[in-house]
């Protein structure tokens, strides 16, 4: 904290964390110098009866408000701005164009213990070098301490850090005795390890990778579309060496936490550079260092999921989007930013190169793409031996099915097996069975708080509801009849698990999915047991299908396909198209070739025909096409209020408020659509409401929501409700 002397009338200008548009003005803290008052810089400040941490964005002569009604503030927390004018600049760009009020944007570009007013204090790796006496120190000396001579020679070859001592304490110790060795601080190019060497790249990669290198220091968008395993991650290694060779540094972002470990091993077996990883499984220091580490520049390379994306970088040289199609990379509360969007952003003020990758692009950056927004770089085979899998459509409809295995597919499975391969199956349905039903009086067993089944989840003997969190012990009696048999209807992992070791009891199967994941390292521990070949059978969700390499994998089956093929939201068809290929992906991918079975009642659609027969362009060009004609993004752009409440009255009147004074303004080009009951009307108790903008010009629709915010703050229903406001929605729920 700065103690400080300020003589004048100086305001200071500060955002702080709270759901409102305006920023509050303060006087300086007693006893401060002008010059501790500098923009980027957390403040402390009195907020009501509380105190917050606000972001000092300007110091101003002037105040709508009176002198003497300005309260001074408590403190100014940093010697120098943690923000640079870049980052703000980035940050105010992302509040007006998510409409969100920028002290929480702000607050969004901490990690949680700088948001706390945690001093932001770097914590250097424990270091030991050698004293000025230990530096001239005959080796002979110590020929009857054979450890403390080996560590000596180690000292005298430089500094090394604590962990790399763990095996020889003791002679550490007896050196520090003696006055040989001493505590200091770790150099980042000592904070390192030896690198391996880049793979050879085929002719396509050299391509991308020469593309994008030769962009370096000026600002471009590349799409880098890599079917599954083209080895899209050593263009991105083999790029990120060329910004390294520069001094500079690069930010990569990931879709889910658990590829971070997997391709965190890979970048430090290559890179002999400090690099750090964020997510929100390690804890707040942990966060607040590697945030530190990059904003301090000790750090080169930060790998992290969406919430990275606001690190500050003092050397700024690339940032990379791996699966820049994934709905993760949006964020779906408080602050909805799309890390994709803000990334082009902030590169393009940054003058950086991003780059983005996928093996299913989505139709955004396609369309850019078409209109020359985006440069694409193909990878249309698979790296090294491996091909590309092939496809099976197997009708379903009319066969026996046990738990949703049909005859044929457990006949592909045992032969898989018995060749000593490894077998993938895929649902996108955690817990036994999503439904409890009454087979004497039909009732089903519903969420008391939403409009939705509960989930069985019977090793824990449980009725679970996926969307609000309730429980309940599952019961035996029907409640309604009091007589009537009780059955699981339809299916989850939990009971595919239970079937499979049912008919393969001599086989290892491994379930992956949210429940099975829960505690910290079981899911490093699973994919270890997967790639050491001690697991014959896996089985699991959505987090099978991003990323992950698994060479023994050769059947691949998606057990059901046809829950996605009917979904009321138009990104649905997308969707699955990406989930296919990405589950896909996971078969075939070393020297023995892969095979995909796809489950369906429905052989004859066009999408799973379009897909499998001429692949995913094929399948996204149709889309677009089709996206085009309905006038629908990224032809369009969508803004999405939602409202809850209580009762269903309060939201729906607040909406048709927004509407009167929506109408009042006038739309002009923009659609008002609604407002209408959400697809699930009621969720943790609250009813959901929901008003669709929708214009064929983007400037034409941000001008209409920069004029009704507003009225809407004034507006006598908003107290009534819990509202918000979504730009470029993926989520239509």
């Amino acid at each position: 904290m700065s103690n400080c002397d300020v003589s004048g009338k100086l305001i200071l200008k500060v955002a702080t964390p709270v759901p409102l548009e305006r920023i509050f003005d303060y006087l300086p803290p007693e006893g401060c110098d002008a010059a501790d008052l500098r923009p980027g810089s957390r403040v402390l400040v009195p907020f009501g009866r509380r105190r917050q941490v606000g972001v000092l964005l300007a110091v101003a002569s002037d105040s709508d408000v009176a002198v003497e009604r300005l309260k001074p503030a408590i403190a100014v927390l940093d010697p120098e701005p943690l923000l640079s004018a870049t980052d703000l600049k980035l940050l105010h760009w992302a509040a007006r164009y998510y409409h969100h009020p920028l002290g929480e944007v702000l607050a969004a570009a901490f990690p949680v213990a700088l948001r706390q007013g945690r001093p932001a204090v770097l914590e250097l790796p424990k270091a030991y070098g050698l004293t000025s006496a230990g530096r001239q120190t005959d080796l002979q000396q110590f020929s009857r301490a054979p450890k403390q001579r080996a560590l000596l020679a180690r000292l005298q070859a430089g500094i090394l850090a604590e962990a790399d001592l763990a095996d020889c304490r003791p002679a550490l110790k007896a050196l520090l005795d003696k006055g040989l060795a001493e505590r200091c601080e770790l150099p980042p190019s000592a904070a390192v390890t030896e690198a391996e060497p880049a793979l050879a790249a085929n002719a396509e990669q050299q391509a991308a990778i020469a593309s994008v290198a030769a962009a370096l220091g000026r600002f471009s968008v590349s799409l880098l579309e890599g079917v599954t395993g083209s080895g899209k991650t050593e263009v991105y290694m083999q790029v990120i060496a060329s910004v390294l060779a520069q001094g500079k540094q690069v930010l990569v972002l990931l879709p889910e936490i658990s590829l971070t470990p997997q391709l965190e091993q890979r970048f430090r077996r290559r890179f002999a550079v400090a690099m750090v990883a964020t997510h929100s499984k390690l804890t707040d220091n942990q966060r607040l260092q590697a945030w530190l580490s990059m904003q301090q520049g000790r750090a080169a390379i930060m790998l992290g999921t969406r919430s990275a994306l606001f690190t500050p970088l003092q050397r700024p040289g690339l940032i990379i989007l791996d699966e820049e199609h994934d709905s993760s990379f949006k964020q779906q509360e408080g602050f909805r930013f799309s890390a994709r969007d803000v990334a082009v952003a902030r590169a393009k003020m940054l003058d950086i190169p991003v780059l983005l990758g996928s093996a299913t692009p989505s139709l955004e950056s396609l369309a850019n793409v078409g209109e020359g927004r985006y440069r694409l770089l193909h990878l249309p085979n698979r790296a090294g031996a491996a091909v590309a899998p092939s496809f099976q459509l197997l009708d379903i409809r009319n066969k026996r099915l046990q738990s949703g295995l049909s005859e044929p597919l457990l006949a592909e499975i045992r032969a898989a097996l018995d060749n000593g391969q490894q077998v993938l199956l895929f649902l996108n349905r955690r817990g036994y069975a999503p439904v409890q039903i009454c087979h004497g009086c039909g009732w089903v067993s519903r969420c008391r708080r939403c409009d939705a089944n509960l989930v069985i989840h019977a090793a824990e003997r449980l009725l679970r509801c996926h969307h609000c969190g309730a429980e309940h012990p599952l019961i035996k009696l029907c409640p309604a009849c009091s007589t009537g048999e009780l059955q699981a209807l339809g299916l989850g992992t939990e009971r595919i698990e239970q079937t499979l070791a049912e008919l393969f009891p001599q086989r290892s199967v491994v379930r992956l999915d949210k429940d099975t994941t829960q505690r910290k390292g079981a899911l490093e521990g699973y994919l270890e047991q997967i790639h050491d070949g001690r697991a014959d059978i896996i089985l699991g969700t959505q987090m099978l299908a991003k990323g992950h390499h698994f060479p023994g994998v050769t059947l691949v089956a998606i057990l059901d396909i046809d829950s996605g093929l009917f979904s009321i939201d138009f990104h649905g068809a997308e969707r699955l198209a990406q989930l296919i290929v990405q589950v896909a992906g996971r078969a075939g991918r070393a020297e023995r070739p892969g095979r995909v079975i796809l489950q369906t009642r429905q052989p004859q659609h066009p999408l799973l025909n379009t897909l499998l027969r001429q692949g995913y362009r094929a399948f996204a060009d149709s889309a677009l096409q089709e996206r085009r004609l309905a006038g629908l993004p990224p032809y369009s752009y969508q803004a999405l209020f939602r409202a809850q409440a209580g009762g269903s009255d309060a939201p729906r009147r607040f909406l048709q408020a927004v509407c009167a004074a929506i109408a009042e303004l006038g739309a002009g080009s923009t659609q008002v659509l609604g407002p209408v009951a959400a697809p699930m009307a009621r969720r943790a108790g609250a009813y959901r409401y929901q008003l669709l903008l929708q214009s064929p010009r983007r400037q034409d629709l941000h001008r209409l929501l920069d004029l009704v915010l507003p009225r809407i703050y004034r507006l006598p229903e908003v107290k009534k409700v819990r509202w918000s406001l979504d730009v470029d929605p993926l989520d239509l729920y």
